[in-house]
Formats: structure tokens, C-alpha cells, sequence
């Protein structure tokens, strides 16, 4: 008798560890990386207010530089001719309400 209850108890806790383990019961779910509307809509106005910022400034406009979004991450890319435009483009960024971070991947070409 008590093996059979021992048994029950392990077959009745395998079949929990499903619960246990992921929090549901059964079934499946889908998870996307894919960002939500409202957050796709928040992170198009930060980098239209970061672009609208370098359009703005007297050093940062003269480069092409690239802005992109993620969940309020700044991803900066291209190439300026000095190390005093990467960093003022970096503080630009940082410094643009709703930006949480920058990846700042701008390059420092010298004219020749």
C-alpha cells in the first residue's frame, strides 16, 4: 500500500512539472521579440526627436548619421570626422526624452 501511494504522488507531481515549470497547465503559447504598436509608435518619435536634435545642431548636421530604435534603445551608425562630433551625436541621444540607452557604433574618419 504504501509503494502504490508513493507511486500516485509521483505520477500525480510528473504531471504538475509542466505547471511548475513553465505556468501553465498545458497547451502552448506563442512569444514574439516583436515589439507592441504603442511601442513601435514610441520609438519612431524618439528618433525623429533625436534626428530633429542633429538637424539642429551646428556640428552633428554636416555627418549622415543613422538613428534606429529599439524598446527606447538608440543605435547610432556611421562616420564623422572627429571624436568631439561621435561624442556630442552620443550626448545628443542620451539626452532626447524617452531614450533609455545608446549604442553608439558612429565612426571617426579624419579627412584626408
Amino acid at each position: 500500500m504504501r509503494v502504490l501511494e508513493i507511486l500516485l504522488v509521483g505520477i500525480i507531481l510528473s504531471g504538475c512539472s509542466g505547471l511548475m515549470m513553465t505556468g501553465s497547465s498545458g497547451g502552448s503559447s506563442v512569444e514574439t521579440d516583436r515589439p507592441s504598436q504603442s511601442q513601435q509608435a514610441s520609438d519612431s518619435a524618439i528618433t525623429a526627436r533625436v534626428r530633429s536634435r542633429y538637424a539642429a545642431d551646428s556640428l552633428v548636421s554636416r555627418f549622415d548619421i543613422d538613428v534606429q530604435t529599439s524598446g527606447a534603445k538608440v543605435t547610432l551608425s556611421g562616420t564623422v570626422a572627429s571624436y568631439a562630433a561621435r561624442e556630442e551625436a552620443e550626448k545628443i541621444a542620451i539626452n532626447t526624452d524617452g531614450v533609455k540607452a545608446v549604442d553608439n557604433q558612429i565612426n571617426v574618419e579624419y579627412p584626408q
